[in-house]
């Protein structure tokens, strides 16, 4: 297999754009030589997640109403920061807007793309430990609510599909993971 772009874009015009994300139809020649079209997502933010882990193993999660799957969702505590900026900021700005928490310990665990097959949005997970608590800020849209657990039941919540935002299941087992020696 080659790594050249097998498709060949024949026209391009944009669909939509706002602050965070634009959409782009393409006319293509897909790589079996036929016309196609393919729509593209590009998303101006890097999607920032943050498994937050206190000295009791236990784990912060954010539980929030999520407007398109028309459902409420445990997740980590995430966000977006802007592509040009330093991605380690904006997950502290993330951790303290949503949890009043202020890490001293941070490590970059995982990048990932979120859904490579039509857009091109890049997150960014970080191990985040040693904990001051502060205030929480959370923006205007969010109505969040705080939990705190044993780490082990937000994994077995991955495992049982209760989470299923995509940050916080790769964020989940990649620390089971990196516990196992991986």
């Amino acid at each position: 297999m080659t790594e050249q772009n097998p498709w060949k874009i024949k026209s391009s015009q944009s669909i939509y754009e706002n602050p965070w994300i634009s959409l782009t139809e393409h006319q293509v020649l897909n790589p079996s030589g036929g016309d196609g079209i393919y729509g593209e997502l590009h998303f101006k933010n890097y999607a920032i997640g943050i498994i937050a882990i206190d000295e009791m193993d236990h784990i912060i999660l954010v539980g929030q109403y999520r407007f398109p799957l028309k459902q409420y969702s445990w997740e980590l505590p995430e966000g977006g920061g802007p592509l040009n900026g330093i991605p380690l900021d904006s997950a502290k700005r993330e951790l303290l807007e949503e949890t009043g928490l202020v890490a001293k310990e941070w490590q970059e665990i995982l990048r990932m793309h979120l859904s490579n097959s039509v857009s091109d949005e890049l997150g960014i997970l970080y191990l985040a430990k040693d904990f001051e608590q502060f205030e929480a800020e959370p923006e205007e849209t969010e109505q969040l609510e705080v939990k705190k657990m044993p780490f082990e039941e937000a994994y077995q919540m991955v495992i049982n599909g209760e989470i299923t935002d995509s940050l916080s299941v790769a964020g989940i087992l990649r620390v089971k993971l990196m516990r196992a020696g991986f």
